[in-house]
């Protein structure tokens, strides 16, 4: 495996990529990013990729359209340097939220990115969490699309909680599916927040459907961006009279004041994977964020890939097998 594979870092998840290949006994690829004045971009790799299977990990997280566009400018590069695989390990997918015509003349983004990777020369995608299950049909090669959630699950189960007063919330209808996942690993019901968004990152929480009331309750997303939506969805909760109130989030992209936001607000912890780097200010700014590391679910991955096996087996730790 040691010959045949190369992991290269890029430039918002050198971390993670180090531990992935700590995990895998893989030294990390060598390769260079170089941003120029005018905001140019070039990557080039530093070793002999000639027909290995490439691994390129990078979280398309803020700013957005220059990770997408290190990444691209990347596969082309492998590509020309005769890679024989060339995988994407795009742990947060950017514009997954633009999967659809929501008003007349929009764009579909999420698809138009998916293309993009295609037409460069990726031969496969691992991402975690996509916003809208469906973003898996734009891709034409394969596509695997694991979940946080057995690993949040086993999080919350450990700490002990009698299922009895245990609540698994959605924050929206979408993520049903989501809560469902987990109130299984938990054993416990479900709730959802009946809100509504006038404008983007901007919402209207409504009411609950579901008993809350003398309840822990775990709210489940995929992301949390300026964290309005969901202290909005938590506040309501504890209007509903919530004794308790967790969050799990795959994806913290916490833009603007959303740190804050959360640390004022009435969630007593936040779990969140790294699977868009943390910054030490930010770490700093609240005590509530707890992270859990996609570090050994990706190593895990890469060597199935490698070896030919299930992915799925990167569940069996948790307990869980992903229907």
């Amino acid at each position: 495996m040691v010959k045949e594979t190369v992991v290269f870092a890029l430039t918002s998840s050198t971390e993670l990529a180090a531990s992935i290949c700590e995990k895998l006994d893989l030294p990390l690829g060598k390769i260079k990013v170089e941003h120029f004045a005018d905001g140019e971009i070039l990557v080039e790799p530093q070793e002999s990729i000639r027909g290995r299977s490439v691994f390129i990990v990078q979280s398309t997280c803020n700013p957005v359209t220059e990770h997408l566009m290190e990444v691209l400018i990347c596969i082309d590069a492998c590509k020309r340097a005769s890679a024989g695989e060339i995988n994407i390990i795009m742990p947060y997918y950017g514009y997954a939220r633009q999967d659809r015509k929501a008003a007349p003349r929009q764009p579909i983004t999420s698809k138009l990115v998916a293309n993009l990777l295609q037409v460069a020369g990726a031969n496969r995608i691992l991402t975690f969490d996509l916003h809208a299950a469906q973003i898996q049909g734009y891709f034409d090669i394969p596509i695997d699309d694991l979940t946080a959630v057995p690993m949040i699950g086993k999080y919350f189960k450990d700490k002990g909680f009698n299922t009895e007063d245990v609540v698994v919330v959605s924050p929206d209808h979408g993520g049903v599916v989501r809560a469902r996942k987990l109130a299984d690993i938990l054993d416990t019901t479900i709730a959802i927040i009946d809100k509504r968004r006038p404008k983007p990152n901007m919402v209207e929480a409504q009411n609950i459907i579901g008993d809350v009331e003398g309840k822990i309750c775990i709210v489940i997303d995929d992301i949390c961006d300026t964290a309005g939506s969901l202290v909005a969805g938590c506040q309501i909760l504890k209007d509903h009279g919530a004794t308790e109130i967790y969050t799990g989030i795959t994806h913290g992209v916490f833009s603007r004041d959303a740190i804050a936001k959360i640390e004022n607000s009435p969630i007593k912890e936040m779990v969140i994977t790294d699977t868009i780097p943390l910054s030490p200010e930010k770490r700093e700014q609240s005590a509530k964020i707890t992270v859990l590391s996609v570090a050994d679910m990706i190593a895990q991955t890469i060597d199935a890939i490698q070896n030919h096996t299930p992915v799925s087996a990167v569940y069996t730790k948790y307990d869980y097998t992903n229907k």
